[in-house]
């Protein structure tokens, strides 16, 4: 396995890790090794073409999960601000008649 394949695997692991423990600080900065780590890869000659090919179907997985993850963790967030929203006028109200 070529030493840009490796990378390429070191990273994706190291951002499953970060998913799983939805570290996102670790997640934002990953993602831009994988971008580097991905570049390097398509210059490098590679040998073993299968094992590219297998190593980017992986990473392009692990992104397809991250985007569904993110996306589950914006309408969370969306949610609880709208709560919070509609907490902050409940109690604006209660003040102007309390």
């Amino acid at each position: 396995m070529s030493s840009s394949v490796q990378r390429l695997q070191e990273t994706g692991s190291a951002l499953r890790n970060a998913l799983a423990a939805q570290d996102w600080a670790a997640i934002g900065e990953l993602d831009l090794q994988c971008r580097q780590v991905v570049d390097e890869a398509m210059i490098d000659a590679v040998d073993d073409q299968a094992v590219l090919r297998a190593r980017m179907q992986d990473l392009l997985d692990l992104y397809q999960e991250l985007v569904t993850v993110c996306q589950n963790e914006q309408r969370r967030l969306g949610a609880e601000l709208l709560q919070l929203n509609q907490s902050q006028q409940g109690a604006k109200v209660y003040q102007l008649f309390g």
